[in-house]
């Protein structure tokens, strides 16, 4: 069963000075934890009689509780029978050589994020560099928006206008704005930054003055009451497909 204590540890890590405080996540459900414990070790798992048999880690034996505990602290309308909780990785910035890069430039969305750190597996891309504004990747939405996939990606926050300034001249840096060059007639070199913008505002100013070169996602729709725009998951997922597409 679940204590009063372990209860109250598992809610306050939806808030990210807990998180920082304890220095642990919260992942749920059994595919997820399964593939984040490739890369850290769960340091509790919590799971009903129905899924304890799913072994995650030989090295810890899941505590037994009910479905109603287990609803009683998910952060998911409907709880996937499983919870743990894991030790909180470094996310400081630290050095990398250049290849095909994600800069995220102050994106607020948990969901989002998730989201982008799973296209990012999905296309292997290795670093993820966001501004310190950014979403918490480890935030439970953005855990579970990963799908695992932050097992596989390395995320890091920065002073990202001063991180661009820090790059070498054949590591160029790259963003969507609304006045770009199309995307599909546009040279892509291999190793390159791909700067994503906040969901209302799109690439800061200050990011933008250093970047080598704006990209545009054309509309093929021609009608007047289209899309205003896209999401930025679903932008970043088309400008990474064309990438590697070319590479």
């Amino acid at each position: 069963m679940l204590s009063h204590n372990e209860q109250k540890l598992i809610r306050s890590l939806v808030h990210n000075k807990y998180r920082q405080r304890h220095q642990l996540f919260v992942a749920e459900g059994h595919k997820v934890i399964e593939t984040i414990s490739t890369r850290y070790k769960p340091v509790k798992v919590f799971a009903t009689e129905e899924t304890a048999d799913r072994i995650v880690a030989p090295s810890v034996s899941p505590t037994i509780v009910t479905p109603r505990e287990l609803q009683q602290v998910s952060n998911l309308q409907h709880p996937q029978g499983m919870l743990a909780l894991f030790p909180l990785p470094a996310t400081i910035y630290t050095p990398f050589p250049p290849q095909l890069t994600l800069a995220l430039d102050a994106i607020q969305d948990p969901g989002n994020l998730g989201t982008i750190i799973r296209i990012a597996d999905w296309f292997g891309i290795q670093h993820i560099v966001c501004s310190q504004d950014t979403a918490d990747a480890y935030a439970p939405k953005a855990i579970q928006a990963t799908m695992g996939s932050i097992a596989h990606v390395d995320i890091q926050y920065t002073d990202l206008p001063q991180w661009l300034d820090s790059l070498p001249d054949d590591f160029p840096a790259f963003a969507t704005t609304l006045d770009g060059d199309n995307l599909y007639e546009a040279q892509l070199p291999a190793n390159a930054v791909i700067v994503m913008g906040n969901e209302g505002n799109g690439v800061s100013q200050e990011v933008q003055q250093r970047l080598s070169k704006k990209l545009y996602i054309p509309s093929y729709n021609n009608q007047e009451k289209g899309a205003e725009s896209l999401n930025v998951a679903m932008a970043t997922a088309i400008i990474c497909a064309e990438w590697r597409r070319r590479g």
